[in-house]
């Protein structure tokens, strides 16, 4: 008897130690990831304050901000912002309003609903670069089906994205295709928690549909807007697999993104430097544009709850 009173006085003793450890042992995988994000960070902002090429090692030394100088005074990178900026601007905001509608739709809870939902998440479950290799076949002007369907309309010789006057279309297309199904999803699950009082008043009241929409939904949904074009907005800015697959940034430098432009100049070019200055730069994009949805968003917040 006097042996289990030893012992349960020993586990109280030491349960109020591990009660002092607990909160560092909770924080731990946090701690890691926070690691794992800030050693290539602060690595990538050391390169970028230097010149260094793979190539030729010996003229390696800190230039500090000169390769921010040269990449701001160099007409191929204004071309790289344009680029991405347009493709980010087409693809969000085509992606959102095919979300929206397709959402719209499947708002009603049904069997039939759920199933078309749950099929159109298909594409998305196809990872981008075997998407772009399946719409390279598509396309292809010699087999592709694609091109035989447009053939029956009239249009022979469409040469998709080899092609600099249709190569941002083609890319546009094939993230549309696999990425309209995120947004839909994010708007459904937005459109089937709102609360139906002020819905159901609106049609024992004979409000025309547009009117719900526009003064009942919209407002309504803003949020699971914002954060839903705030989620595709930071990929599409960063977008890689697709551009690569289809077109290594070409033809020419009509589809050189970011990531895809600081890919070539690291291991095509072996420039180490100019990779991390472009890589600093689309941090310091993202960085921005988060803050301005995550702050307008909080605003949303604090309006929906009376406090702003």
């Amino acid at each position: 008897m006097s042996s289990v009173l030893q012992d349960h006085s020993a586990a109280l003793r030491r349960r109020p130690r591990l009660t002092a450890w607990l909160p560092y042992l909770l924080s731990l995988p946090a701690l890691l990831v926070c690691v794992g994000i800030l050693v290539p960070f602060i690595t990538a902002a050391w390169y970028s304050l230097q010149r260094y090429n793979l190539a030729m090692p010996m003229t390696r030394g800190f230039i500090w901000f000169g390769q921010y100088i040269d990449l701001f005074t160099d007409p191929d990178f204004w071309n790289t912002v344009q680029v991405s900026a347009i493709y980010t601007i087409a693809t969000v905001g085509i992606e959102l309003l095919l979300g929206l509608g397709i959402a719209l739709l499947l708002r009603e809870r049904s069997r039939f609903n759920n199933l078309v939902s749950v099929a159109l998440l298909l594409p998305l479950m196809t990872a981008p670069a075997i998407a772009s290799l399946m719409w390279k076949l598509m396309t292809n002007p010699n087999f592709g089906v694609l091109s035989w369907l447009i053939s029956l309309l009239g249009v022979h010789d469409f040469r998709w994205a080899s092609d600099p006057r249709t190569a941002m279309f083609t890319v546009v297309l094939v993230d549309v295709w696999v990425y309209t199904p995120f947004m839909m999803i994010l708007l459904l699950a937005g459109l089937r928690s709102l609360p139906p009082q002020p819905f159901e008043a609106a049609r024992l009241d004979g409000v025309p549909a547009r009117f719900v929409f526009f003064r009942i939904t919209l407002p309504m949904l803003t949020p699971y807007l914002v954060t839903a074009t705030l989620f595709r907005l930071l990929d599409s800015i960063q977008q890689f697999d697709i551009i690569y697959a289809m077109t290594q940034g070409g033809p020419g430098d009509s589809l050189m993104v970011f990531q895809v432009r600081a890919y070539l100049e690291f291991f095509q070019y072996t420039n180490v430097g100019t990779s991390a200055a472009l890589m600093m730069v689309l941090w310091a994009i993202t960085y921005a544009l988060s803050n301005v949805f995550v702050k307008q968003w909080l605003k949303l917040r604090e309006r929906a709850h009376g406090t702003a």
